[in-house]
């Protein structure tokens, strides 16, 4: 069996109903208390309503996604300075301990665990692309599309566009010859996908930089462009994303989606994270949460402010489930 495909469905009466009756508390912002108020309705804080959420969860099975970038750690300049501190790797550490816990990330696998230095939860990198399970997670590794290979530190990969990389290494390759121009622009490369940043890039160069993009991946029409919070990213043309990893990590951890007792529970706050949003909102069930501090479009269903909230949240999702058990 394969990666799941959620089927197209409205949330059910009951979780709407849920949602518009929380109670919330808007930002304190008097520029923006308007808009929030508006956006806050349809993404309620999931910390001001944690006890509701919790309430849904009772006998249930949690299973915790969490992106890295901008969720675990504060967006920066420099990408490679992206570290998260090491009261939140203790936030997630427990959360780990409590719930199965997958980091889903854009940056590479190998990346995002030199990041979070942790080994006893998943990693899916490149949006998926590749996804490394501990050996002693694994329950069902069947998958008609990719391939698994057990590593030294004892976790199993599985791929899902390995027959890129070598097309991968030359578009890598153009991006950094055409941009080595333009200051600021930073080219890093994320395995199964690679990821032309503009954050640093000035204003004037910034159309500059995507028309380079935009004339590189013309001549590789199985790739496509992707776009994030000041970065492009150029990924293989293929039905995968973070709602698909999702899918097949719920499957291959030995959880059915569509198991009325399973609710898949995302944190993440850029455009690429409404994928899972999306996968979680068609299931009917769990917890999509968009961590932005102004409003938004979205699919998630609630909201966190910065880091910081989320750490909060992480807390308390671990304090509840330690409560619970000892009842």
């Amino acid at each position: 069996m394969g990666f799941i495909q959620p089927p197209q469905r409205s949330l059910n009466p009951k979780w709407s109903k849920f949602i518009s009756e929380r109670e919330f508390d808007d930002y304190g912002d008097a520029s923006v208390v308007t808009c929030s108020d508006q956006w806050l309705t349809n993404h309620p804080s999931a910390v001001h309503t944690f006890e509701q959420m919790m309430r849904i969860a009772e006998g249930k099975q949690i299973v915790v996604f969490l992106d890295y970038d901008g969720t675990l750690s504060s967006i920066v300049n420099d990408p490679d300075k992206a570290f998260m501190t090491d009261e939140m790797r203790s936030a997630v550490d427990e959360v780990a301990k409590c719930f199965p816990t997958t980091i889903v990330t854009g940056r590479s696998r190998d990346k995002a665990v030199e990041f979070v230095k942790l080994k006893d939860l998943c990693y899916a990198g490149s949006h998926g692309m590749h996804i490394s399970i501990p050996s002693a997670f694994l329950k069902n590794a069947t998958s008609v599309d990719q391939t698994h290979i057990t590593d030294e530190q004892g976790f199993i990969n599985f791929y899902a566009a390995k027959k890129f990389l070598y097309k991968l290494k030359k578009i890598k390759k153009k991006l950094q010859e055409k941009t080595k121009g333009i200051r600021g622009a930073i080219v890093e490369d994320n395995k199964f996908c690679i990821s032309v940043h503009f954050r640093c890039v000035d204003e004037e160069n910034v159309d500059n930089v995507k028309k380079i993009v935009d004339s590189v991946i013309k001549s590789y029409p199985d790739f496509r462009k992707g776009e994030g919070n000041k970065v492009m990213e150029v990924r293989p043309n293929i039905e995968w994303n973070k709602g698909h990893a999702l899918g097949y990590l719920l499957n291959t951890l030995g959880f059915d989606a569509y198991n009325a007792d399973v609710l898949p529970l995302y944190i993440g706050d850029d455009l690429t994270d409404e994928d899972a949003f999306k996968f979680i909102k068609n299931l009917g069930r769990g917890f999509p949460i968009v961590v932005s501090s102004m409003p938004k479009r979205t699919d998630a269903s609630f909201s966190l402010r910065d880091t910081m909230e989320v750490m909060d949240f992480l807390t308390k999702l671990t304090g509840w489930r330690r409560s619970s058990s000892s009842d």
